[in-house]
Order: C-alpha cells, then sequence, then structure tokens
C-alpha cells in the first residue's frame, strides 16, 4: 500500500507498525517538521501522517495518543514559526531562500485580510502553513489571537489527516474483501 511513498515516509511508516509505542512521538516529530518555517519546505511529512492514520485504521497504533503527539507537535512548530517572526522580525526575509520570499509575500497577504483565522486557515494549504505563523509574529499578531488559532487548528489538521489514512485504510480493506 505505500510503495509509492517518498522512501522517508515509508520509512516512518514501517518504524511505526513495527514499534507501535513510537507512534506518538514520531506523529509529534513529523508534524513539528511539517508545521516548522523552512524545514516544511525540505521534509513534508503529510505522507507519512496520513500512513500512520492508514495504521490506525488497521488496529495499531492507538488513535488518541498519536493525534495528541501529531497535534501538540504542530501547534509547537507554528508557535518556533511565530516566535522567529516575532524576535527577528523583517530581516529574517533576507536569510530567506527565494522561493521562500514569495511565500513570505504570500502570507503576509493572507494576514492582512483575514487576520487571526488567516493561521488557522493557512494550517490547511501547504506551503502557507508555516509562512504564515511567521508572518504573524513579524507583525505582531496578538499573542492569545494567534495561539487560540494556532492549538485548534493544529489539531483539527493533525486528526484529518490521520483520519484520511484511518478511511482510506478500511475502504482499502473492503475493496479488497
Amino acid at each position: 500500500m505505500f510503495q509509492s511513498l517518498q522512501p522517508y515516509a515509508q520509512n516512518a511508516i514501517e518504524f511505526v507498525r513495527a514499534h507501535e509505542e513510537w507512534a506518538a512521538p514520531i506523529a509529534f516529530a513529523l508534524a513539528f517538521a511539517e508545521s516548522l518555517v523552512f524545514i516544511s519546505l525540505l521534509v513534508p511529512t503529510w505522507a507519512a501522517l496520513i500512513g500512520i492514520g492508514a495504521l490506525i485504521g488497521a488496529g495499531a497504533p492507538k488513535l488518541w495518543p498519536t493525534w495528541i503527539g501529531a497535534g501538540l507537535g504542530a501547534s509547537l512548530g507554528d508557535w518556533v514559526s511565530y516566535w522567529l517572526g516575532l524576535k527577528v522580525g523583517p530581516p529574517i526575509a533576507e536569510v530567506c531562500p527565494l522561493s521562500y520570499r514569495e511565500l513570505l509575500t504570500k502570507g503576509e497577504a493572507f494576514i492582512y485580510r483575514w487576520g487571526a483565522p488567516a493561521v488557522f486557515i493557512g494550517r490547511f494549504f501547504g506551503p502557507l502553513r508555516a509562512s504564515v505563523p511567521l508572518v504573524a509574529g513579524i507583525f505582531h499578531m496578538p499573542y492569545w489571537q494567534f495561539q487560540l488559532a494556532n492549538f485548534t487548528s493544529a489539531f483539527l489538521w493533525a486528526g484529518v489527516l490521520l483520519t484520511i489514512g484511518d478511511v482510506t485504510s478500511m475502504v482499502v480493506e473492503w475493496a479488497l474483501r
């Protein structure tokens, strides 16, 4: 089922399959990397999280600890991105890879248009996932507004990815009967 995934995603899934007690820490690390500015572009981990969700659908690991691990990882990744924006400010764009500067421009427009809901909405759109929190920090979005959108979207996002894998696993199992 997982043959077409990127090697790191397949390795993470196979590791969790063999060591289900590591599902929550692995989900935490994957979601953290997926939500952390700059790193998220280098290591897109959503496929591994969906694959872990498929394992949940097959009976192991357990949903709740894995979901909590992924939600906490995603929220911490966004919080670190926000903090970097807050502490470094606009000069951080100078150290960004050229392709990331365009994402920052899009993130800025998104923040100006939507405000705090941009953090929530941005979580569900690939490259905006990590650039919006950075921009929110650069433009000093109020801390509690950011954190409310950050934590609620992180846990919803993690649940959606794990559920997609779970449902896909059930559909494949049903189709193979």
